[in-house]
């Protein structure tokens, strides 16, 4: 081989690995701000307007909070947002690995981010129920009550049907993780099992809804949480471990 041609390929060797390298501080840092608009709008919002078991209170505070509720629905739509720029850049990291699997993981991560988005076209609906429009009039209190219910539910089921597409493509992009020591296989590992595990736990949960009384909620996707805020840290701190794989 000319040394014109190796040097050639020695640039596109560098250029790929400048490009991941700068493509996985994005990873780290979308995983923790993702992580964060979440967990600001379900504690700092919805755990402040809905309250368990009472349908009329809840359509109170809705009402009474009406603009800490659409702020709730633009930082969603924002995390939807956010959930698109991880899979392209993730997609970047891992297409050396192996492009198929990259493709797949990049696929089922926008399948979730729409679903994401129909959750929050929901809390659209939630608004319109409790809007008193005159095309509502017709209904009693109570049945608006319901109505808004309804959709606070159907939420919740579409979080749990786009979660196996989410707990599928953390799977596939752990498992790629490891094979590219891109991170610590120790890590990656945790991923894999993590996210495999809330994979399982979702779908068993939709065909037995009372399998919720054997494992908690929370425990379905709070490991794979887990996961993905340390080696966003990791990533962001760290940046990608030399793998072998461009070369």
């Amino acid at each position: 081989m000319n040394s014109d041609k190796l040097g050639e390929i020695e640039m596109t060797i560098s250029t790929i690995d400048q490009s991941q390298r700068k493509a996985a501080r994005v990873v780290g840092f979308t995983y923790l701000l993702t992580f964060a608009i979440v967990v600001f709008v379900n504690f700092g919002i919805h755990g402040r307007l809905i309250v368990s078991g009472n349908v009329a209170e809840t359509a109170q505070n809705i009402v009474a909070s009406e603009q800490l509720w659409r702020i709730g629905i633009a930082l969603d739509l924002i995390y939807s947002v956010g959930i698109i720029v991880l899979l392209l850049t993730l997609y970047a990291i891992l297409k050396p690995v192996n492009q198929n699997l990259a493709l797949l993981a990049a696929f089922l991560r926008l399948v979730y981010a729409l679903t994401w988005v129909l959750v929050t076209l929901n809390l659209f609906d939630v608004l319109r129920v409790l809007s008193g429009a005159d095309y509502l009039q017709a209904f009693e209190a109570d049945q608006l009550q319901a109505f808004m219910r309804l959709a606070l539910d159907a939420s919740s089921d579409m979080y749990y049907v786009g979660l196996i597409f989410w707990a599928l493509a953390s799977t596939v992009c752990s498992y790629l993780l490891f094979k590219s020591r891109f991170i610590p296989r120790g890590l990656a590992v945790l991923g894999v099992i993590s996210s495999a595990w809330c994979a399982l736990c979702t779908i068993v949960f939709i065909i037995s809804p009372n399998f919720a009384k054997v494992v908690d909620l929370w425990w379905f996707d709070t490991p794979m949480v887990i996961f993905e805020i340390v080696t966003g840290l990791w990533l962001l701190v760290k940046g990608l471990r030399p793998s072998g794989i461009a070369e």
